[in-house]
């Protein structure tokens, strides 16, 4: 379930609906965040299946007046080293000013009846702000079919720093507009600190 807001109660509120620990990503997304007041947050919790294991995971994204906070929770199951359960809390505070992109991917059923306004079925937020790069290289080649020569390399740098991705069969039509409104807020804080 996502939700977005302003408030910080509303924040705490959204993080214990999630029902995913919510003491522990509160404390870690309320120390990131400090005192600044928030401009708009969403919460994404999310369940994976891997192998014959469940596994959760909360996203939560706040926007403030200069600054953007990423959170990531994940549950571990004990292993040789932690022979009970744990959990994992990571937190990254980005200036707005850093925000290099904004990437809103929107899927639609019947685009040729799409009348404006509804609301998409899937939503991709994708931002980058230059902490990871994702390279795609392949040999490069010339149109001489039977050149041996060796061209190097061509490719992409890409920037993909997250990828959060909200459907409505999965988290339901209002996390996906929910979604909309976090990114368009934060596209415009982008803007206006660049």
């Amino acid at each position: 379930m996502a939700k977005t807001g302003t408030t910080t109660q509303d924040l705490r509120s959204a993080i214990e609906r999630s029902g995913y620990y919510p003491a522990l990503v509160s404390e870690a997304v309320e120390s990131a965040v400090g005192p600044e007041p928030i401009t708009s947050y969403l919460v994404h919790q999310e369940t994976t299946f891997d192998a014959n294991e469940v596994r959760r995971h909360v996203t939560v994204l706040v926007l403030t007046a200069s600054r953007f906070v990423v959170s990531h929770t994940d549950e571990q199951n004990g292993d040789a080293a932690t022979p009970v359960p744990y959990a994992t809390t990571s937190t990254e505070t980005v200036r707005l000013d850093r925000i290099t992109s904004v990437v809103v991917s929107r899927m639609v059923a019947n685009p040729e009846t799409y009348t404006p306004g509804t609301p998409p079925r899937e939503v991709v937020l994708t931002i980058g702000w230059g902490a990871v790069q994702r390279l795609d290289l392949e040999p490069a080649g010339c149109s001489d079919p039977n050149c041996e020569a060796d061209h190097g390399y061509t490719g992409s740098a890409t920037a993909d720093d997250l990828s959060l991705r909200v459907s409505e069969a999965g988290d339901g039509p209002e996390t996906v507009a929910q979604a909309l409104v976090f990114a368009r807020a934060l596209s415009e804080a982008t803007v206006a600190n660049g």
